[in-house]
């Protein structure tokens, strides 16, 4: 089982910058697949807003290119998602994905997961 744990949320004026992080816990040896961020604001649907593969390619929303900056430690089994030049649009919560194979130890079988997050508030003031 995977569980992921986010943090970093936090209110912010707009034009400035925050960085959410979510862990993989639980018996991880290795994680393959995709980990990523999609958001959820208020009377809409949830929506992409980064994710990286493990072998490093990266995939961002129009909304947050030039923006926003994910990143993956694969050996903390961490993704990182750097937000600057924060708007009042870009309040909602946060959610980590995390979706592909792991490995509990080196041995061991490949296990197919998909995993969310609990969510971290991201709220923008103007």
């Amino acid at each position: 089982q995977v569980q992921l744990v986010e943090s970093g949320g936090g209110l912010v004026q707009a034009g400035g910058s925050l960085r959410l992080s979510c862990t993989a816990s639980g018996s991880i040896f290795i994680i393959s697949g995709a980990m990523g961020w999609y958001r959820q604001a208020p009377g809409k649907q949830r929506e992409l807003v980064a994710t990286v593969q493990s072998g490093g390619s990266t995939n961002y929303a129009d909304f947050v290119k030039g923006r926003f900056t994910i990143s993956r430690d694969s050996a903390k089994n961490t993704v990182y998602l750097q937000m600057n030049s924060l708007t009042p649009e870009d309040t909602a919560v946060y959610y980590c994905n995390a979706e592909g194979q792991f490995k509990t130890e080196f041995w061991g079988p490949w296990t197919n997961f998909r995993s969310w997050g609990q969510g971290t508030q991201v709220t923008v003031s103007s």
